[in-house]
């Protein structure tokens, strides 16, 4: 199971490096990249062994997103996708489901997961009867300086590319997944 806590003078932001049975959330200026937030889930067969959330403070330190309203969306979607949750909605332009995990151009009201978010979480995580366990799991890293030709191959894109997702392939059932929301 992983466990989420915040570690004074752990991860280097800049880094942000994965971690074995943990999700590191971390925030930096990361440059003008293109990406607004990203997590990366490392899985092994059906359990997630670790992950990493990532929110770029360089698009988070302009007029546009510079807003308790959308770090909030950003971060709760990010680490929701650590925890294997997906989008519920990927059209920016439809109504606000009032969870951080629908895609849309107003985050207000859209801050945090909603009881379907929960539902999902129940459905994964609830029925878990399996013995295993991925704390003190080990697996293959990805650079540190995250690379858009370094995520993978691009599975899916939405939005006229705005969102993707990508999959690597690292073998012997092991894999990462990659969310970014581009900025604007």
């Amino acid at each position: 199971m992983l466990e989420l806590t915040k570690v004074a003078g752990g991860s280097n932001p800049r880094n942000c490096r994965p971690t074995s049975g943990r999700i590191e959330v971390c925030n930096a200026t990361y440059g003008q990249n293109g990406w607004l937030g990203l997590a990366q889930i490392w899985a092994s067969g059906s359990h997630i062994t670790q992950a990493v959330s990532k929110l770029n403070d360089t698009y988070f330190n302009t007029v546009k997103y510079n807003k308790p309203e959308w770090r909030q969306l950003v971060m709760c979607q990010e680490i929701a996708h650590d925890f294997g949750l997906d989008h519920q909605d990927e059209d920016f332009d439809n109504l606000n489901l009032g969870s951080c995990m629908d895609y849309t151009s107003f985050p207000k009201g859209n801050e945090h997961p909603n009881q379907h978010d929960f539902d999902q979480l129940e459905t994964i995580y609830g029925g878990h009867l399996d013995t295993s366990t991925t704390v003190g799991q080990t697996s293959r890293g990805a650079a540190s300086q995250i690379d858009r030709n370094q995520f993978g191959q691009l599975v899916r894109s939405t939005n006229g590319g705005r969102t993707e997702l990508y999959s690597l392939d690292l073998g012997n059932r092991q894999k990462i997944f990659t969310f970014v929301i581009w900025a604007d």
